[in-house]
C-alpha cells in the first residue's frame, strides 16, 4: 500500500471575474487617495461643481494621460496655461494595488507559460480600456477665475474679458498612455517579486535581475516611508496639517525621490514666480523662488540649513542596505564585480526614472491687446528639471560602489542563513 501523499494546493484562477476586481479595485484606492488630498489642497471650493471632474483629472494624469488645458478671456484677452506634473502618491498606490492583484492568482507558481501570462494580462487590459475611457470623459471642466477687485477686474469687466480656465483630457492619448503605463506597472511586477512565476525561457531573470530590480523598489518604498514619517511629525508639531495631508496624499513620492536624487549627490534647476508654489519644505522654496534660474543640490541646500546633510546620510545608509539585501538574495555562484554591475545598472536606471517623474512644469498667464502677462495674482511659472545625465552617471556609481561592498559580507551572511536553516539551499534557480 503507497503511503499517502498530500493533495497538492489549489491554483487561484485569474479569468475575467478575478481581472475585473483587480481593475477595479485599483482606480478605486487612487479615488480614494486622489479625493482627500484635493480637498485638503482646496480643491473642494472649486466653482461649477468640479472637485468630482478634478478627482478623475488627478487619476488621468496618474496613470500618464494626457490634460489639456484651456483659457477664454473674451475677444480682446488671451490665457495660457500648460501643467506637467506627475501625482506619484496617486500613481504608487494604484501601481501596487494593480500589481499585486496582477500576481496573487499566479502564486505557489514556481513556473507559468508566456500564453498564460498574456492571457490573464490581457484580460485585465481590455477592463482597464474601459476605465480609461470613462476617466477621459469624465475629466473636463471649465470654470471662471476670480480676479478680485481693483484695476485688474475693471478692465477685465470693460473689455468683456472674464477669464475662465478649464481642462480636457485627450482620450486617444489617455488610452494609448495608460495601457502603456498599465503594461509598465506588470512587467515591473514580474521583475521585482520574488516568487513570482516566469515562463522557463525567462527563469534565468531570476537570480541576475531580480534581486537588484527588488533592491531598487525596497529603497524606493523606503524613501516613501522615511518621508510619511518625517511628514506626520512635522503636521503634528508645525501647524498646517492640511497642507501636508495634502502633499502626502498627492505627491510625497515627488519630494522624496526628489531627496533621493539629491542625497546621490545631483543637481536640479528651477524657479518659481508668481502664486503657485511647490508642495515642498520652506527651505526649497527659499531657494527657488529667485529672478533667475536657480540651482538646487546639496551645497545650496545646506547653505540653507545645514540639516540637509541628512540626505547623504541617509543614502550613505539604505543604498548599501538594499546592496547587501541583493547580494543574498542572489545566487551564490554570483561574483562581487558582477553584483556591482548589476546594481550600477539597476540604480541608474532607477534615477534615471524618478528624474523622468517628478519634473514638473506648470505656467499660467493673462494677456489683454497682446500685452504680456498682466500678473495680478493671475498669471506665473514653476518649473524643476533635472541634470539628466550627471543624476544617472552618479547613480551608476553609487551602485557600482555598494553592490560590490555589499557582495562582500553576503557570502558569510549566506552560510550563516544556511546553517540556521538546515535542509534550505543557498543558491536560487
Amino acid at each position: 500500500m503507497s503511503p499517502p501523499t498530500a493533495a497538492p494546493r489549489p491554483l487561484a484562477r485569474h479569468g475575467w471575474t478575478q481581472a475585473a476586481a483587480v481593475v477595479l479595485t485599483g482606480p478605486a484606492v487612487m479615488v480614494l487617495l486622489a479625493a482627500p488630498g484635493l480637498w485638503a489642497a482646496g480643491a473642494a471650493d472649486l466653482p461649477d461643481g468640479a472637485f468630482a471632474r478634478v478627482v478623475a483629472a488627478t487619476v488621468v494624469a496618474a496613470v500618464g494621460g494626457t490634460l489639456e488645458l484651456s483659457g477664454n478671456a473674451g475677444a480682446l484677452a488671451r490665457t495660457r496655461a500648460d501643467l506637467t506634473v506627475l501625482p506619484l502618491s496617486v500613481t504608487l498606490a494604484g501601481a501596487l494595488v494593480i500589481g499585486s492583484g496582477f500576481l496573487r492568482p499566479l502564486r505557489h507558481r514556481a513556473v507559468a507559460s508566456a500564453r498564460e501570462l498574456a492571457g490573464w494580462a490581457a484580460r485585465i487590459a481590455v477592463l482597464w480600456l474601459c476605465v480609461l475611457v470613462v476617466l477621459a470623459l469624465v475629466a473636463r471642466q471649465s470654470f471662471a477665475v476670480d480676479v478680485g477687485n481693483g484695476t485688474l477686474s475693471d478692465l477685465t469687466g470693460l473689455f468683456d474679458a472674464a477669464p475662465r480656465i478649464g481642462f480636457t483630457a485627450d482620450a486617444p492619448l489617455t488610452v494609448l498612455f495608460g495601457l502603456l503605463w498599465l503594461a509598465g506597472v506588470l512587467v515591473l511586477a514580474l521583475l521585482v517579486a520574488p516568487t513570482a512565476p516566469l515562463p522557463g525561457r525567462l527563469l534565468r531573470c531570476h537570480g541576475s535581475v531580480r534581486p537588484a530590480a527588488h533592491a531598487m523598489l525596497v529603497l524606493l518604498l523606503a524613501h516613501v516611508f522615511l518621508g510619511l514619517v518625517v511628514a506626520l511629525v512635522v503636521a503634528a508639531t508645525r501647524g498646517r496639517p492640511a497642507e501636508t495631508f495634502a502633499l502626502i496624499l498627492l505627491g510625497l513620492p515627488n519630494l522624496v525621490w526628489l531627496a533621493l536624487t539629491l542625497g546621490l549627490g545631483a543637481t536640479w534647476h528651477g524657479r518659481v514666480d508668481g502664486p503657485f508654489g511647490l508642495p515642498m519644505p520652506h527651505v526649497l522654496d527659499e531657494i527657488l523662488r529667485t529672478p533667475d534660474v536657480a540651482t538646487l543640490n546639496l551645497r545650496t541646500l545646506t547653505a540653507h540649513d545645514g540639516r540637509m546633510w541628512w540626505l547623504l546620510v541617509t543614502e550613505v545608509v539604505l543604498v548599501p542596505a538594499v546592496a547587501l539585501a541583493a547580494a543574498t538574495r542572489s545566487p551564490a555562484r554570483v561574483r562581487a564585480r558582477q553584483h556591482a554591475v548589476r546594481l550600477g545598472v539597476a540604480l541608474a536606471l532607477t534615477v534615471f526614472m524618478v528624474c523622468l517623474l517628478c519634473r514638473i512644469s506648470a505656467h499660467y498667464g493673462l494677456s489683454l491687446l497682446g500685452i504680456g502677462d498682466l500678473g495680478g495674482g493671475l498669471s506665473g511659472e514653476v518649473f524643476l528639471r533635472p541634470r539628466l545625465w550627471q543624476a544617472v552617471g552618479l547613480g551608476a556609481l553609487w551602485g557600482l560602489a555598494a553592490g560590490f561592498l555589499g557582495a562582500l559580507p553576503a557570502r558569510p551572511l549566506r552560510g550563516w542563513a544556511g546553517r540556521a536553516r538546515p535542509g534550505v539551499r543557498n543558491e536560487r534557480p
